[in-house]
């Protein structure tokens, strides 16, 4: 019989000294002041830098290390190679897409919890239960049941997959599904036009094709047509489909419409539908007294998809998915392998398990990031800080208003602003043109960093205030950075 090899100094990864364990903790400090000095710093320097050619080439061109290296290398490397050059989210003149700018509670949650290198999957330990008290406060803050269901993911783009599986399992002989597939089904789903696209591929992943989700006509406000998905679920069930989904959305990528929530909440009872709400950055809006109004029908959802580090501010990755009945919840999802068996005590009691409600088995504590968040700056200060988004975004209407050469293209819902350059001398495609030239404009030049969408069909500029840091002077900056562009552009003229 081989015998086990012998055990030798050095083989563990932690160091082997009082020295070495001085040195660790010398530059893992460095690395935490690296990190806050340059939170504290961020207005100060561009939103976002291209990566040099050299730095890129170099990232494609390295090789696996065999051998041992030095963290203070390694420290080094990050701080000149990664950190200058990250998306900038961070930066209060991010405004491209909705990304949440994160916080220095957070970032300090986030080491914690890599620390404690915990797997959320199952068994039974205190980050499961800090991830279900999570999810019963993030259920409360959207008014679904205390008890409902729900886990934390990678954003919700799984969150609306999750969804979509869960609802689908819920239809009328749905369960089979699960062994059979989908067979002879013609299982259709509803959404408006404006849905993100994360929908679409849900019903994709699923096996339902992205065909099988319906597009809804929308309103000029960019909320769905409501009698148009009356008349669409008439239609298909006589041509002989299966309806089982509709999918509201609170926070439309491109414009932030709300859909009336509450009228398209009606319609699936009535027809005996699940009731989904994509509230990707959205939902969170909740939190505000003033907002929380125009989200009523969120709280009659099945089920909701939204991140908490969008409009919430935890770092990435935070989404969260919820389900009103736990039952079909964990019907969709769990299965039974002999190695995850549940026992009634010790490190494997604790059922039902994360694993049981996902496709994941493996996850990290993202509950831990999100605990500090709310439990430091609390629902009130973040409804203030919803609020203090939305009213920058107004006031970056009214610049854009008062601007003869800008124009205003769609309505300012909650906090995202679409606008355009109207140059005179040129036709609409000229100016899509020159829109999509002055945003890239911008964001090489650091000053504001807008992203673009088209509306009406028209290529238009796009402004999405997430971020905690971004003030009426941020905004005030960006038109005159667009002004500036197009003067460029035009040659002055």
């Amino acid at each position: 019989m081989n015998e086990p090899p012998t055990s030798t100094p050095g083989h563990s990864l932690d160091p082997q000294s009082e020295q070495e364990w001085t040195e660790f903790r010398s530059q893992a400090h460095l690395m935490l002041d690296d990190m806050i000095n340059d939170l504290a710093a961020l207005r100060d320097g561009p939103v976002w830098r291209p990566l040099p050619d050299e730095r890129r080439s170099a990232f494609r061109a390295a090789q696996v290390p065999s051998g041992a290296g030095s963290l203070e290398a390694w420290r080094r490397s990050f701080r000149e190679d990664v950190l200058p050059y990250a998306t900038g989210n961070r930066h209060p003149g991010f405004m491209g897409w909705v990304h949440g700018g994160g916080t220095p509670v957070g970032m300090a949650a986030d080491m914690l919890a890599a620390g404690l290198n915990a797997n959320l999957g199952g068994r039974d330990h205190a980050p499961v239960e800090v991830e279900r008290m999570v999810i019963r406060w993030a259920a409360t803050l959207m008014g679904l049941p205390e008890d409902a269901s729900g886990l934390l993911v990678t954003g919700s783009s799984m969150a609306n997959f999750i969804a979509v599986i869960v609802a689908s399992r819920a239809a009328p002989g749905g369960l089979s599904l699960r062994t059979a597939g989908l067979q002879s089904r013609r299982l259709v789903g509803y959404a408006g036009k404006t849905v993100h696209g994360c929908v679409s591929r849900a019903f994709d992943m699923a096996g339902l094709g992205s065909e099988a989700l319906r597009l809804v006509d929308v309103d000029q406000e960019f909320r769905m047509d409501v009698a148009a998905l009356r008349r669409m679920i008439e239609a298909d069930r006589a041509a002989g489909l299966e309806p089982f989904l509709v999918v509201g959305t609170a926070g439309s990528v491109d414009t932030g419409a709300i859909d009336p929530l509450d009228g398209i909440a009606g319609v699936a009872k009535g027809e005996g539908l699940w009731f989904h709400v994509d509230g990707a950055f959205g939902a969170t809006a909740v939190l505000s007294e003033t907002i929380r109004p125009r989200l009523v029908g969120l709280e009659r959802a099945d089920s909701v998809a939204f991140d908490f580090h969008k409009w919430a501010q935890a770092p990435y990755d935070a989404g969260c998915v919820l389900v009103r009945d736990p039952e079909r919840h964990a019907t969709a999802f769990a299965q039974s392998l002999s190695y995850l068996s549940r026992e009634d005590r010790g490190l494997a009691a604790g059922a039902p398990w994360f694993c049981d409600l996902g496709p994941d088995l493996s996850r990290g504590f993202r509950a831990l990031k999100v605990w500090a968040t709310l439990s430091v700056y609390g629902t009130r200060r973040l409804g203030e800080m919803v609020d203090r988004c939305c009213a920058v975004a107004r006031r970056l209407g009214q610049l854009v208003e008062a601007e003869p050469m800008l124009e205003l293209m769609a309505p300012i819902s909650l906090n995202i602003v679409c606008f355009r350059v109207c140059a005179r001398e040129c036709d609409d495609v000229e100016n899509d043109i020159l829109n999509g030239e002055i945003v890239k404009d911008l964001q090489e030049s650091g000053i504001a960093a807008p992203s673009t969408t088209v509306i009406n069909g028209r290529k238009v500029i796009r402004a999405a205030i997430v971020n905690h840091r971004t003030e009426y002077a941020d905004v005030e900056r960006l038109v005159d950075a667009v002004l500036a562009c197009a003067s460029s552009r035009s040659g002055g003229a």
